[in-house]
């Protein structure tokens, strides 16, 4: 087998926040990949190009960039290609995709908050796939950092995951990714390593612990397809490593399909990466990650192989889904008229001509997103106008939607669901890891609220710091709607985070909201008199001036049954004057529910209103004379 000293393919992975995007600026800062006065006014964390992804502060999708390394020795330019992995297990299908284009991974942990959930899931994908792993402790300037304990937690974590002795001898890095600054030495708890001003340490690193590809050179050309993108020029082009052999600008070769179906199409565009832009290449050579253009149907997974011998790679496979939502267009009163009144989100409007609002334009956005996301589906229901969207969770889903109304769809969202597996005659549903740091004096508050979601507790430590990890296995509904009651009951300072863990038999019914809604009777704008009367029945969600309709929900009621209520209630005007006239009692602020948060208020019976101006909640049934019935009739049997 031959050798390719030139490249080198490694991934970055790691918990939610533990700075892998940070990291990658800074490689690519200090390997020159930017001229010197571009360096200076470059944004932080240049990889999270979407708008969401900056604005949620997290990676959505697993990007990929190359630094042109120059060796202190003088010795030949290596060029190092690293794939930005996301830290959120919801999104475990981009993961999966990453670590089949790379033959090594940096693992990121933070060097206060140690392995999380997710850590340990990265790691799990990792070591399953036999990649070496460096181990990188970034964040090491913490004032609350424990470098020490950390590492014998990584240790301790790699021997949960049952790792071999080889996969376990791994190099460790200390670095402060803001700062730009590695080391191999461990510098004292809460401080920038002091023997070094550069990443020099964390690149001869990667030199030395990340294999070399190899290939054998009398191997046919062999491509694997890793993920897509578009291009307004060139249609959509294929992400894809280069096995073996070589591909070339205008080379024809044949097409491997997931169904096992061959056809020759011709390369008419060929593009290697560097630094954040792809740039035309003649070749491309085993172990190199590049882009091709002109396969228009071509899809994530299959192969692009030599004609005269063409061998499939094996199709890229990723975990089960575990929640579901339906996704239908908008049924609303208020369906093609955006939102009114204060409600109205003016950041996310879009003009009337660019509003979708079709079942064949929502069907076609769900087909073509299920194109470059692997760990999607969609499923047919009994209605034409909705279906069932599968994916690996909550935010994953959430996500899609939000991108679907900044371009403009209109949609009617269903209470998320999970997905359920029948084995060996049983109902079995998934269950999630969840990992909780809260104060002391929140333990109490978190248990109870485990306890009612069916939550076993596997595990608890204590630091010494006066916060406690607490570990549970818990059903996956069990957790929709909890954070926001999590949040409440530690008083904002609690941190969770959960991973998906298999599946366990049905755990039996479960009680997760408590509280009822306030849903408005008639259509109308929401006045402040009618609110101030109302405001002491519950918690409102709409401001002074918004347009409701008769079975929208307008607030939590504070007890445990839905009340109909007036909220478009106006003062009667009289020509009598009253000392009390002109008295306004101060309106509580309402609360302000993000589609996150509406999606986890829901019941069974409810659904979230989607526009590009506004999100509401609404009852299924909007007549209320319909829903009476309907509860009368469950009532009497």
């Amino acid at each position: 087998m031959a050798t390719r000293h030139d490249i080198r393919n490694v991934a970055i992975v790691a918990h939610v926040d533990h700075g892998k995007t940070t990291l990658v600026d800074a490689m690519l800062k200090q390997a020159g990949a930017f001229a010197a006065h571009a360096a200076e006014s470059l944004d932080d964390r240049m990889m999270d190009s979407n708008d969401l992804e900056r604005e949620k502060g997290i990676t959505i999708l697993a990007k990929n960039t190359a630094v042109k390394y120059h060796p202190k020795d003088g010795g030949d330019v290596i060029t190092i290609n690293i794939i930005d992995t996301p830290g959120h297990a919801d999104f475990g299908g981009e993961v999966e995709r990453g670590l089949s284009m790379v033959d090594a991974v940096v693992l990121l942990v933070d060097a206060s908050e140690g392995p999380l959930p997710q850590t340990r899931f990265v790691l799990r994908k990792a070591l399953q796939a036999r990649l070496p792993v460096i181990l990188c402790i970034n964040k090491t300037d913490r004032p609350d950092s424990r470098i020490e304990e950390v590492v014998n937690e990584a240790y301790d974590l790699f021997l949960d995951l049952d790792a071999d002795e080889e996969q376990i001898e791994f190099p460790i890095v200390y670095a402060c990714a803001r700062d730009g600054v590695a080391s191999l030495t461990k510098p004292e708890d809460g401080t920038v390593p002091a023997d070094s001003d550069s990443l020099e340490p964390f690149f001869t690193t990667i030199l030395e612990s990340v294999p070399a590809p190899s290939f054998d050179e009398s191997a046919p050309l062999q491509a694997h397809v890793t993920n897509l993108d578009a291009d307004n020029f060139l249609g959509r082009i294929a992400l894809l490593r280069v096995e073996q052999g070589e591909l070339r600008k205008g080379q024809t070769v044949t097409w491997i399909k997931r169904d096992g179906t061959m056809s020759n199409v011709r390369i008419t565009e060929l593009l290697m990466t560097e630094a954040l832009t792809r740039k035309p290449a003649e070749v491309a050579g085993p172990g190199d990650i590049c882009a091709v253009a002109g396969i228009p149907d071509i899809m994530i997974g299959e192969t692009l192989a030599d004609p005269e011998n063409p061998v499939a790679l094996p199709l890229i496979t990723v975990d089960e889904p575990a929640i579901s939502m339906t996704i239908g267009t908008n049924t609303s009163p208020l369906v093609g008229r955006g939102g009114t009144g204060k409600g109205a989100d003016a950041k996310a409007a879009v003009k009337d001509k660019d509003r979708k609002v079709t079942a064949r334009q929502v069907k076609d956005r769900l087909d073509r997103e299920l194109v470059g996301n692997v760990s999607l589906r969609v499923l047919d229901t009994e209605r034409p106008d909705a279906w069932e969207v599968q994916g690996r969770g909550e935010l994953a889903l959430a996500i899609l939607v939000e991108q679907m109304r900044r371009e403009g769809f209109e949609l009617t969202i269903g209470k998320p669901q999970v997905v359920t597996q029948v084995i060996d005659g049983k109902v079995h549903e998934p269950v999630e890891r969840m990992t909780i740091d809260v104060p002391e004096e929140h333990m109490g508050a978190v248990t109870q609220l485990m306890g009612v979601r069916k939550g076993r507790m596997d595990n608890m430590s204590n630091h010494g710091s006066g916060w406690v990890r607490l570990e549970f296995v818990v059903p996956s509904r069990g957790l929709i709607g909890f954070r926001t009651e999590f949040l409440t009951g530690t008083r904002g300072t609690g941190i969770a985070h959960s991973i998906h863990e298999g599946h366990e038999p049905w755990f039996g019914t479960l009680t997760t909201r408590n509280n009822g809604s306030l849903v408005a009777d008639r259509a109308g704008a929401v006045t402040a008199f009618a609110m101030t009367n109302l405001q002491e029945r519950g918690v409102l969600f709409t401001d002074p001036g918004t347009e409701v309709y008769e079975g929208m929900i307008v607030g939590e009621n504070s007890r445990a049954d839905d009340m109909d209520v007036n909220i478009t209630k106006e003062k009667k005007l009289t020509n009598m004057r009253s000392a009390a006239a002109d008295s306004f009692e101060a309106i509580v602020p309402p609360r302000k529910l993000s589609l996150e948060q509406s999606l986890e208020f829901c019941r069974d019976d409810e659904c979230v209103e989607v526009t590009p101006e506004a999100v509401r909640i609404r009852k299924v049934v909007l007549d209320q004379k319909e829903r009476g019935r309907t509860a009368s009739r469950a009532k009497h049997g």
